[in-house]
């Protein structure tokens, strides 16, 4: 027993250690120990969580912009590199194959040490959004690789000040978006890592390497004469464990997404190793925007590590400012779930308005850069952006877009003229955008009625009919109500049927109608069809794929 008070006192002294002793017979394991929760008003539980409020401040913003960054955008080879690198025959695969060598030998840990970011300057990429039109900034902090992009207390060998570019990429992000007066936002993705690894656990079946595993059980004694030497392999991989389920079959993880369906359950110092990185992210970086690449909340409903931090995210933020200015974002979401964080879509939108506000997240390209998109000039358009944007808007909700960056840190200059293109528009038609709220219904047009249903997280973008003028969005502010048609009608006539005379949505009287872009007003007419704006005369580098008028009564 004076053994065990022994190591309980140890770990008084010693928090953030998972602590392990051998002493004679007797195998002393303390639990590991977690980062408090800020005292305030919300607990860990649902219930409690129900209470949130999304701020004024991120519904007005509309548009943020992220940088979804980390060493899997040094091959250039596109989103999961480091789990499907692992899957022979696969498309990345022979792309590592090419480029590094066989797995066995060159894996995952050693693509992050040839990572350098050599050409990296967040000051002028966050200039450069904030110059577009975004509204607040987001950076990601660790993807399912498990690698830490920040000076990270918990994964104290595996992160970007220890490995690869040895610098704290977070802390950049950060500074450069308070310097452009942007919120700040991190995304939180390796609550993963334990199952979307377990291809690193696999082996050839055939050809030379047959037989010969994946580095994704090396320990620390396996470094020795390495690059690597002295550190752990596992403390990255988490792969110290058997696999789940039909774990071979690539596509089980995606039903494995919930920690349902067979997964091998993760161990309690996996999770309580996340919720502790997690929260020493949150103290050490402020974010206002925290995003979770999970359903709900991360690692539930097996645990309730991501209650804790959401609980601490808004106390903390309460007590700093005095108000909850904090943003959490989560995926598949039911009705009373997203009351508790703000729901996010991925790659898709709602198809109607919503009671609360949400989130699309989408790119522009893949999540992690890839070198192919720009080869095919594949990149989703200034026009996809803009009118994916203003409907999104039109039902309640913001757009966080995110511009691959490449390895050295850098944008492509495709890219870059997508951006400035948004810019252009933003500059002229943003007060139909910020600060907004959604009118009686969102819109008209035949778009929507071919609209696609949400598959799962989102996933239903690009899969309805495409705008044309007909298609319109509408949004209002105070007592002004802004018509957005997603294209030129060929006779400069715009004919919006939801204000005709006499309309059940739009019964008052029309004042003047002003052309956003310069404030000139138009000439209409009002019947029971709709109502008829003469568009101006449209110039020849004039963007007319959203098209925005002002309507006051």
């Amino acid at each position: 027993m004076k053994r065990r008070t022994l190591i309980k006192g140890m770990a008084a002294t010693l928090p953030s250690l998972w602590l392990s002793r051998t002493l004679g017979n007797d195998f002393l394991q303390a639990e590991y120990l977690s980062e408090p929760i800020a005292k305030g008003p919300f607990k860990p539980t649902w219930e409690s969580l129900q209470n949130y409020k999304t701020p004024d401040w991120f519904r007005d913003a509309k548009f943020g912009m992220w940088a979804h960054w980390g060493p899997q955008c040094q091959p250039e080879s596109g989103d999961w590199y480091a789990r499907e690198m692992y899957q022979e025959g696969s498309a990345k695969y022979k792309i590592h194959l090419q480029k590094y060598g066989h797995p066995s030998k060159f894996g995952f840990k050693d693509v992050i040490n040839e990572w350098k970011a050599e050409n990296w300057d967040p000051e002028e990429l966050v200039s450069l959004y904030r110059n577009a039109g975004a509204q607040y900034f987001m950076a990601m902090a660790n993807h399912h690789d498990n690698f830490d992009l920040y000076n990270s207390k918990y994964q104290r060998h595996w992160n970007s000040v220890k490995i690869g570019p040895k610098k704290d990429i977070i802390a950049g992000w950060a500074k450069a978006a308070r310097n452009n007066a942007l919120p700040f936002g991190i995304s939180v993705h390796a609550s993963h890592a334990w199952r979307w690894y377990e291809s690193a656990q696999r082996s050839d079946k055939a050809g030379a390497y047959a037989g010969i595993p994946y580095d994704g059980k090396l320990t620390k004694a396996d470094g020795k004469g390495k690059w690597w030497e002295g550190l752990d392999p596992q403390e990255l991989y988490a792969q110290n464990h058997p696999l789940s389920e039909k774990s071979l079959d690539n596509g089980s993880v995606h039903k494995q997404w919930n920690w349902g369906s067979g997964v091998y359950p993760p161990d309690k110092a996996y999770i309580e190793k996340f919720y502790n990185r997690t929260i020493d992210l949150i103290n050490k970086y402020n974010p206002e925007v925290l995003y979770f690449d999970d359903s709900q909340f991360p690692l539930w409903p097996i645990n309730d590590a991501g209650l804790r931090i959401a609980a601490h995210m808004y106390n903390k933020s309460i007590k700093e400012h005095g108000e909850l200015r904090a943003v959490i974002n989560g995926k598949v979401l039911d009705e009373n779930q997203r009351k508790a964080m703000v729901w996010d879509i991925e790659r898709g939108q709602a198809n109607e308005i919503q009671p609360l506000p949400w989130q699309t997240d989408t790119c522009i390209g893949g999540w992690h850069y890839e070198r192919g998109i720009y080869e095919r000039n594949s990149y989703k358009t200034a026009k996809t952006v803009i009118q994916t944007l203003v409907d999104i808007v039109s039902k309640n909700g913001n757009l966080m877009l995110n511009i691959p960056v490449r390895g050295d840190g850098t944008i492509d200059e495709k890219e870059r003229k997508i951006v400035e293109e948004i810019g252009a528009w933003m500059k002229v038609n943003s007060e139909s955008i910020y600060g907004t709220r959604p009118w009686k219904i969102f819109g008209e047009g035949p778009a929507q009625q071919a609209a696609a249903a949400l598959n799962a997280q989102g996933f239903n973008e690009g899969k309805g009919k495409p705008f044309t003028h007909e298609d319109i969005r509408f949004a209002t502010k105070g007592d002004v109500l802004y018509a957005t048609a997603m294209g030129w009608p060929e006779n400069g006539k715009l004919v919006i049927k939801s204000l005709k005379k006499n309309s059940e949505h739009f019964a008052k009287e029309i004042q003047k109608i002003e052309w956003l872009p310069t404030k000139q007003s138009l000439s209409f007419e009002r019947n029971e069809t709709g109502l008829i704006v003469s568009l101006p005369e449209k110039k020849s580098d004039e963007v007319t794929y959203a098209n925005v008028i002002k309507v006051l009564s």
